[in-house]
C-alpha cells in the first residue's frame, strides 16, 4: 500500500476486514478489472484487490492455526471437528481441492474430513 492510503480514515476501517479476507488494499489509480474500488464522499480513497480462492482457502487455515495459537494438525478431535464446521461455513469444501487440503493442514486423511462434515 502506497501513496498515504493507511492515512485515510475509511482506508483504516475497512483494513481489519481486508486482512481478514486475504485481500490487498491498492491504489485507486491500480486498480485492475477485478478489484473492488472504496468511494469515500465522492471520492475514490482505495481499492481492495481480492485473492483468488484458492489463496483465501489458505489465508482461512492460517488464521485458523493463529486463533487456536498452533498448528492444525496438533488440536484434539472434537476441535478439528469444530475447525471443519467453521470450514465449511466458510465455503471451504467448494474449493477444487478443499477436502484435500482442509485434510492435510488437520493431519487427517479426506475420509476423517468427510466424517466430520457428515456429524453435522
Amino acid at each position: 500500500m502506497t501513496g498515504g492510503l493507511g492515512e485515510h480514515p475509511f482506508v483504516a476501517a475497512v483494513k481489519p476486514l481486508v486482512d481478514a479476507m486475504g485481500a490487498e488494499i491498492v491504489p485507486p489509480g491500480d486498480a485492475k478489472g477485478d478489484d473492488v474500488v472504496l468511494t469515500w464522499e465522492g471520492e475514490d480513497v482505495a481499492a481492495v484487490r481480492l485473492p483468488h480462492l484458492s489463496d483465501s482457502l489458505d489465508h482461512i487455515l492460517a488464521d485458523l492455526e493463529r486463533r487456536h495459537g498452533q498448528p492444525l494438525a496438533e488440536l484434539d478431535r472434537k476441535t478439528k471437528q469444530s475447525v471443519v464446521r467453521i470450514l465449511e461455513q466458510r465455503g471451504a469444501f467448494s474449493v477444487r481441492h478443499g477436502v484435500e487440503t482442509v485434510a492435510s493442514a488437520l493431519g487427517v486423511s479426506r475420509f476423517t474430513v468427510y466424517n466430520y462434515l457428515n456429524r453435522q
